[in-house]
């Protein structure tokens, strides 16, 4: 009797069930279900976006063997940002790519001559970016030098000659000039952001804060983005391919000649 009784209970605990997920099935598929439609073009956006964030945690980013502190967030913000700005998507060009073809191989040799890293030779893309006119300020060439302070580092500029022009000539002094930020903060990056915003106001913004390490350091949105802007650079000269820059070509040796 008992297991007669047992079995009866089980049976009916057993037909409750298979009634619930029934009635439960007839629920979940009665509701409607709410479909997004996301674009081509928005859906690449995103999986560029993560792809790229993805990855780059695995990169180390760099400017001259000084590595960024990416586990500080608003550094890894400000780097990210950076390489938004200069991908592909954002600039829909390949003459940065182009361009540091055609003045690498010139400017190379010379900053490792007056012992400046490699990295340096970023600044020109960044500085001038797709041009090498003259700025509002009256900065002018690759290097983008103020005409005072292209004199002080050797250059001619005044009575029909302009030396800044000279891609050979404005890098050397360029180097010089390097030099001389570097013995003054002892730090890369911080000469780095001298050159984009003179020794004098960084010194003022050292003193101020007490501090001298560049990526902890609040200063004006162009030097504060310049350093980033640089690796940036980097990271998508060296690699264009994991940063949009899919049809990159390089430049035929010959293009060399339109340097001086």
């Amino acid at each position: 009797m008992y297991k007669k009784g047992m079995k009866k209970n089980h049976l009916f605990t057993c037909s409750v069930i298979v009634v619930l997920v029934i009635i439960s099935g007839i629920k979940i598929f009665s509701t409607p279900v709410k479909t997004v439609n996301i674009t081509s073009t928005e859906s690449s956006k995103i999986i560029s976006k993560y792809l790229i964030q993805s990855v780059d945690t695995l990169y180390n980013y760099s400017f001259a063997n000084e590595l960024l502190p990416l586990d500080n967030a608003r550094v890894n913000k400000k780097m990210q940002s950076s390489i938004a700005r200069h991908s592909f998507r954002s600039v829909q060009s390949n003459v940065l790519q182009n361009k540091a073809e055609r003045i690498f191989p010139i400017i190379e040799p010379i900053l490792k001559a007056y012992g400046i890293p490699d990295d340096f030779k970023y600044v020109p893309l960044v500085e001038a970016g797709f041009s090498e006119g003259t700025s509002i300020k009256g900065a002018k060439g690759l290097w983008q030098f103020m005409p005072g302070t292209a004199r002080t580092y050797g250059l001619k500029v005044g009575h029909g000659i302009d030396e800044r022009t000279n891609i050979k000539k404005s890098t050397v002094a360029a180097c010089k000039y390097i030099k001389s930020l570097y013995n003054q903060f002892n730090s890369w990056t911080l000469s780095a952001a001298a050159y984009n915003n003179g020794e004098i106001k960084l010194l003022k913004a050292i003193n101020k804060q007490k501090e001298d390490n560049y990526f902890s350091m609040h200063l004006n949105t162009e030097t504060g983005n310049y350093v980033y802007n640089l690796i940036a650079m980097k990271a998508i000269i060296s690699q264009p391919y994991r940063y949009g820059y899919k049809n990159y070509i390089k430049m035929a040796p010959a293009n060399l000649l339109a340097y001086n």
